[in-house]
């Protein structure tokens, strides 16, 4: 499959950003323009999302090959990666079967584990979408009123609507795969599987207020990335990107740069 990407800059080492579930590389527009300075930067379209294709199949070996297949595609012999969330799980799966295409990577607020069922609202946020009458709506002001009845938070129901696109003639369109993401779901809240460990420098960053990296992960973190340090961003939740953009950002520069 041949991932959407938008290519940055060629101001130094590549960086490949990859996005979490429901999002596209957008999400990452502004972190990419600062990181950019220094780096090379790649924001990428994961499988569903975005501008990329879609497919039936949606689970971490395959979305880690289509970024190994782009990494190719773009000439690259190695790379350095930031991937969060899904992404983030995707970017591991990448560094685990095919360390020597990774320099450094960064993991942002997830852990290699399985999670169990009902620990996000991520099935809420689909039924929110499906409610939303798409041959009927005709904004997407119109669209979050219904979104509003299914997620108070108005951070995340902008987040969503940046899947609702114009597909013409005033009609408009979900350009995420909900099918695919609803199918393949326990697929996704899956654990990262490796008999093997991935030795080079990988940073964790956790949001303060967020459930995604416990101290019960530690042990499943060590062991497949020993050369793991873990760091905490204070006053941000999972959307730590957006919450605590400035912050995230000087952690990346220290580490990335380091």
């Amino acid at each position: 499959m041949e991932l959407h990407y938008r290519q940055y800059s060629e101001a130094g080492p590549p960086l490949l950003i990859l996005h979490g579930l429901f999002g596209s590389l957008g999400n990452w527009g502004w972190h990419s323009k600062q990181l950019a300075e220094s780096f090379s930067v790649y924001g990428v379209d994961l499988r569903n999302h975005g501008d990329s294709p879609h497919s039936e199949r949606l689970d971490y070996q395959v979305m880690a090959e289509d970024v190994r297949q782009l990494i190719e595609r773009l000439g690259l012999d190695s790379c350095s990666i930031i991937g969060h969330s899904m992404g983030g799980k995707v970017a591991m799966q990448l560094a685990l079967s095919y360390p020597d295409l990774l320099e450094k990577l960064v993991v942002v607020d997830i852990a290699p584990v399985a999670y169990p069922e009902g620990a996000d609202n991520h099935m809420n946020v689909l039924a929110a979408m499906d409610a939303v009458r798409i041959d009927d709506v005709k904004s997407r002001t119109e669209a979050e009123v219904t979104l509003k009845e299914f997620i108070p938070e108005e951070a995340i129901r902008k987040f969503i609507l940046t899947n609702l696109i114009s597909s013409g003639q005033g009609l408009f369109e979900w350009r995420i795969n909900k099918d695919a993401i609803r199918k393949n779901y326990p697929a996704l809240r899956a654990a990262v599987v490796s008999e093997k460990s991935f030795d080079k420098p990988v940073l964790f960053v956790k949001g303060g207020a967020s459930n995604y990296i416990q101290a019960e992960h530690e042990e499943a973190i060590n062991a497949l990335f020993p050369n793991a340090s873990v760091k905490v961003v204070l006053g941000a939740g999972h959307w730590l990107h957006a919450e605590q953009p400035q912050a995230l950002q000087k952690l990346l520069m220290n580490f990335l740069l380091a």
